[in-house]
């Protein structure tokens, strides 16, 4: 599914109302009933007291539609007007009209004191404060609603975003609401989708509010949900050459548990044949856990890394090979970091670069610039941080953006890893990932990633495809761990154990299990 922008969203607005003739007052009135249809799933309509909290824009005004609806199916609602009432416009201003000539009781709230009784009493609540057009932190009567609503212990839903949550990233502005439902209109809003933002909306529900799929399909629309994606029917007369072939260039001294994790991870999940070039000394290491893995063991540096002498008897080998994966443990020994960059500008095979290989190339960007096969990047925050010259929060802020501009600047498919991972593509498309836990933020857990990633290319998608695939099946894998161990104490080796499992669900129940678990949002 399309995500939008909150500008992006302005525009579709304007577009249903200028180029359709579809007129404000019926958006307004689909986003109301699908705000209680919601509600009538959770808390329900008839001889319920519902609490309506509502904003001085266009999100009040779907509230007043929605306290409405409420009245006519059966239900008690209480309104309360946090803003000036004066500043209404256009279609919620005709909405706050109608309520003024119903038995509906509407309250201008000055203090959280006049609203305090009616959220003890009531059934459930509906934040209708503020949506995304929230620019600055919230603060006065509408900050303390909002912790009181916190507190009530109520069934809370949202209109569009929970209040609080910016549109655009997902950040939490002072304070916002912890929703139990919230049901976006349109199209989801990134703020929907992205931490800490996508952990205030609850059950996460979606309504087009009559908008065509022309509007809400529209290819200009860049961020989507990491949606289903077949793998390739696996050939009863394979062989182990035919289910792809992988070259892992990783480990260095005292980095064992990197090479393991990403040369294992491509045969848990299905790849046929993996290679570990790493130092000697660590190959004579992993060996001992990792026997199915085919070791080239390689020259030394003095500290225990990869030697630059290495560089051609690799480069032929990585020329043999369906895909190469440098970087995961390999050290930031200068000799090492050297013969990163020279690999990574003469190999012609796909490439992923992780961990450590992401600041060798940081040192000389052309490297990959000029590459012409597929490049994957899987950096963390910190990674990214180096990759793009900017700090950490400031990736954290605005993920999304940055992560358009890196993929197309730096010409590479990008992951940028953690809660709700994103996969970006250079011509500026951004794959939000919904698989995965909190648990998998353990050591090892991206290495596992990078030869999964590896494994779907072999298995036969293309690269763009095989990147989506892999990141989705390592969040199903991370939640499988989950629903086996518990979060807390998973390990990358608990990731790695559930690979074959992950595959095997994918296999049996495809787009079904996709569908039941991580279909977010759920259309109404």
């Amino acid at each position: 599914m399309k995500v939008a922008g909150v500008e992006q969203m302005r525009a579709m607005d304007h577009r249903a109302m200028a180029e359709l003739g579809i007129a404000e007052e019926i958006l307004m009135e689909n986003a109301g009933h699908a705000a209680v249809s919601v509600l009538a799933r959770g808390v329900g309509i008839r001889d319920k007291k519902i609490a309506v909290f509502c904003g001085i824009g266009n999100n009040g005004g779907d509230g007043f539609v929605a306290a409405r609806l409420i009245h006519a199916g059966g239900g008690q609602a209480q309104v309360f007007i946090i803003g000036d009432s004066e500043k209404y416009k256009g279609a919620a201003k005709t909405n706050r009209r109608i309520l003024s000539k119903l038995p509906i009781d509407v309250v201008a709230v000055d203090s959280v004191e006049q609203v305090c009784h009616a959220v003890s009493h009531c059934d459930g609540i509906i934040d209708a404060l503020f949506g995304t057009g929230l620019d600055r932190d919230v603060g006065g009567p509408a900050a303390d609603v909002i912790r009181l609503v916190n507190r009530s212990g109520k069934r809370i839903l949202s209109l569009d975003i929970p209040s609080g949550v910016n549109g655009d990233t997902g950040r939490m502005m002072g304070c916002a609401v912890k929703a139990d439902d919230t049901v976006a209109f349109g199209l989801p809003k990134i703020g929907n989708l992205l931490y800490p933002g996508y952990g205030c909306c609850g059950s996460l529900y979606c309504s087009h509010i009559s908008f065509p799929p022309s509007l809400y399909d529209d290819g200009a629309v860049k961020v989507a949900t990491n949606d289903y994606l077949h793998l390739p029917p696996r050939d009863r007369s394979a062989h182990k050459g035919s289910m792809g072939e992988a070259l892992f260039i990783a480990g260095a001294a005292g980095y064992f548990g990197a090479p393991y994790f990403a040369a294992m991870s491509f045969l848990k999940a299905g790849g046929g044949y993996s290679r570990l070039a790493a130092p000697a000394s660590v190959a004579a290491v992993v060996a001992v856990k990792g026997s199915e893995i085919v070791f080239i063991p390689q020259a030394e540096t003095g500290a225990g890394s990869t030697a630059l002498e290495n560089r051609g008897r690799l480069f032929d080998l990585a020329e043999k090979m369906d895909m190469v994966v440098i970087g995961p443990g390999l050290s930031l020994h200068p000799e090492t970091q050297q013969l990163v960059r020279e690999l990574a500008g003469s190999i012609t095979k796909p490439l992923i670069i992780d961990g450590d290989g992401l600041t060798a190339v940081v040192q000389d960007r052309a490297v990959i610039k000029r590459r012409q096969a597929p490049t994957i990047l899987t950096p963390h925050p910190g990674e990214m941080s180096k990759l793009t010259g900017r700090p950490i929060a400031g990736v954290e802020e605005n993920r999304i953006t940055v992560l358009q501009q890196t993929a197309q600047e730096w010409g590479a498919l990008i992951v940028l890893k953690g809660a709700h991972s994103l996969i970006g593509l250079p011509d500026g498309r951004i794959f939000i990932n919904l698989s995965g836990n909190a648990g998998m933020a353990t050591a090892g857990s991206g290495d596992v990633l990078t030869g999964a990633v590896a494994a779907m290319y072999g298995l036969g998608l293309p690269a763009e495809d095989a990147v989506r695939k892999g990141v989705y099946i390592h969040g199903m894998a991370g939640d499988l761990a989950a629903a086996a161990t518990g979060e807390d104490g998973m390990t990358a080796q608990d990731v790695l154990d559930h690979l074959p499992a992950a595959m095997d669900c994918d296999r049996e129940k495809g787009a079904a299990y996709f569908a039941e678990r991580y279909a977010v949002p759920l259309v109404v």
